[in-house]
């Protein structure tokens, strides 16, 4: 398995940790630290490693951070984690905090109105972060100081950084060499008049170079910094370890590999003009550039956007990847329809969903942990079950089951909502407008140039309807076989970014209703050019989404005098077309309930 039913974390050492990290506080003189949930690479997901908010308050989500002052230590959280937070730290000792509606500086100006030093690790805060808190705090009294580690130092047993394998990703899947990413890259810097940019993302690294890794879970990436010259050659930061004589191959004389503790060696030797990224380089790299007068130009890392305009290739091969996993899921939820009211628990979900998958013979990894949350774990919108609090299924419950897999051409991601025997017709008019909301982004056309923050509020809008929202974005970008969750495009009121083609993005919204149920269904989409259309305007090009997760959403739940004919319509024609390419992968007996499973409304 590659998902495991463990508690990750232990509340009940939060007091006595928070009184270790008060008296390092003391000691340095310094009001308050703050404890964030990232690494030097400012991943979403980190090696256990880098679990430092998770060792001192509990809390597991993948976002969110503490601050921590001598009277208070507040846990901030988004609107996915709100549920979760509560139960997983000692409330006696941590308050959780809402954000972003509660601003960092505006809650440390509150607990602090005497001002004083704040302490941080550079290495864990990008400079925008830092910029951006060190502005809003002017003329507080409140002012940053660098920390080095100040939790790794009172963690004991604290485990070593991950040496995870690196693999070649085949050209043919990519759509391109790394030769030609690179020159094409450099020239872009060249360009710009910018020597080189320092590469921090590991999402970025990998794509550039047509390389994967096995460094932390569920995310195919390696641990490493790399410099891209305006030449096109790349000096990769790496532990050595890692390779293999495929990859010093693979890498060629173009791309320089140095041992990872020269890193910050080469920042301060730097000649010419350095680009850093604001939004993902630690503020530890900028003070090193201050430090040794390195000159310093800010601008975007250059492989974000590109890597996010997926190739043809890409495409092609995340399609298929799709199909592959919309047939496992189909072979699962025949399995569900047969085993629901037997008896069965959150694990077996998960248990079951995963060896479907690892069935296809081509499943790497899962794309991140499985959420399988019913009744009232369904509320929890990054429910993880456990030993402890595995449920088993009840009549009238629903299921969120929100899951995905990694695959050599592929990264996916689906979510379906399913019931356990009858349930209520509240439960059916608000999986129906959540429903809807998928439905009216899958359709949306929209003038290039918009953004995800211009388009979102569609997918709400059924719901708003009968005075309900959900506290998640509409919308994440996904890589081909790299983070599931990956910037910069989202379908967000928060994301300036306009959409282009060959862009993924999930398209899930839902509703969820603290101690009684939770909704989401999600399919992925890719952006593509919409063809004109009669009566048009000739000069403006459209875009739409295509499609890409193909698999029955369950007709059990639609409360189908709430849809238009449109939608119906919809429905019916999604799904005709996972009747028509899915059957050909199932086995004879999925391919009967497939049938019943996408019969006309």
């Amino acid at each position: 398995m590659f998902q495991s039913f463990e508690t990750t974390s232990d509340p009940s050492k939060g007091h006595e940790r928070l009184a270790t990290v008060r008296e390092y506080m003391l000691s340095g003189g310094t009001k308050g630290l703050l404890v964030p949930r990232t690494d030097a690479y400012q991943g979403e997901y980190v090696a256990p490693r880098d679990e430092r908010l998770a060792w001192l308050t509990g809390f597991t989500g993948s976002a969110g951070f503490c601050a921590v002052l001598p009277d208070v230590a507040g846990v901030f959280v988004d609107g996915r984690y709100r549920e979760q937070v509560r139960e997983q730290v000692d409330l006696d000792h941590f308050t959780p905090v809402n954000w972003p509606e509660v601003k960092l500086a505006d809650w440390l100006k509150e607990h602090l109105p005497e001002g004083g030093e704040i302490g941080i690790d550079p290495w864990f805060h990008t400079i925008k972060e830092i910029e951006d808190l060190r502005n809003a705090l002017d003329g507080s009294g409140i002012t940053l100081a660098s920390y080095e580690d100040p939790i790794g130092n009172k963690w004991p047993d604290q485990p070593e950084p991950p040496v995870g394998r690196v693999s070649v990703y085949p050209d043919e899947l990519s759509g391109e060499d790394h030769a030609s990413k690179r020159k094409r890259l450099g020239a872009e810097l060249r360009k710009a008049g910018h020597t080189a940019v320092v590469l921090t993302l590991p999402d970025s690294i990998a794509w550039l170079l047509n390389i994967r890794g096995s460094d932390i879970p569920r995310n195919p990436v390696p641990h490493c910094f790399a410099f891209l010259y305006d030449s096109g050659l790349v000096t990769l930061f790496i532990n050595d370890r890692k390779l293999n004589d495929e990859l010093h191959a693979h890498l060629g004389s173009q791309v320089t590999i140095k041992p990872i503790d020269q890193f910050e060696a080469q920042i301060a030797k730097s000649n010419g003009t350095l680009r850093l990224d604001k939004a993902s380089a630690p503020e530890w790299i900028r003070e090193l550039a201050t430090l040794n007068k390195v000159s310093v130009a800010f601008g975007k890392d250059p492989c974000v956007l590109h890597k996010a305009r997926k190739s043809e290739a890409e495409i092609a091969a995340t399609t298929e990847a799709h199909l592959r996993d919309g047939a496992a899921m189909c072979t699962f939820l025949h399995w569900y329809d047969d085993n629901a009211t037997t008896g069965i628990t959150e694990i077996d979900l998960v248990t079951r969903l995963e060896q479907c998958r690892r069935d296809t013979n081509a499943l790497l990894d899962i794309s991140f942990d499985t959420i399988a949350g019913s009744g009232p774990h369904g509320a929890v919108i990054h429910y993880r079950v456990t030993h402890e609090t595995n449920r088993t299924l009840a009549n009238g419950d629903l299921v969120v089951l929100d899951s995905g897999g990694q695959y050599l051409d592929g990264t996916t991601d689906i979510t379906r909502t399913l019931p356990v025997g009858d349930v209520g017709a509240e439960e059916k008019a608000a999986f129906t407008r959540v429903l809807q909301g998928m439905i009216a982004v899958s359709e949306l056309r929209w003038p290039k140039g918009l953004a995800g923050q211009h388009i979102e509020a569609i997918g709400r809008a059924p719901l708003w309807q009968a005075g309900q929202d959900f506290d998640h974005g509409l919308g994440h970008g996904v890589g081909v076989f790299l983070c599931v969750h990956e910037g910069p495009q989202r379908l967000s009121r928060v994301s300036d970014v306009p959409l282009q083609p060959g862009m993924i993005l999930s398209n899930e919204p839902g509703y969820y209703r603290p101690g009684a149920f939770g909704i989401r269904i999600e399919n992925l989409i890719v952006v593509e050019d919409a063809p004109q259309l009669a009566g048009g305007d000739a000069h403006r090009q459209m875009l739409q989404f295509r499609n890409l997760t193909w698999c029955p959403i369950d007709r059990r739940l639609i409360e189908q005098t709430l849809l238009s004919k449109d939608e119906i319509a919809w429905i019916n024609a999604y799904h005709a077309t996972c009747r028509q390419i899915l059957a050909p992968r199932l086995a004879k007996d999925t391919q009967l309930w497939l049938d019943r499973a996408t019969a006309p409304l």
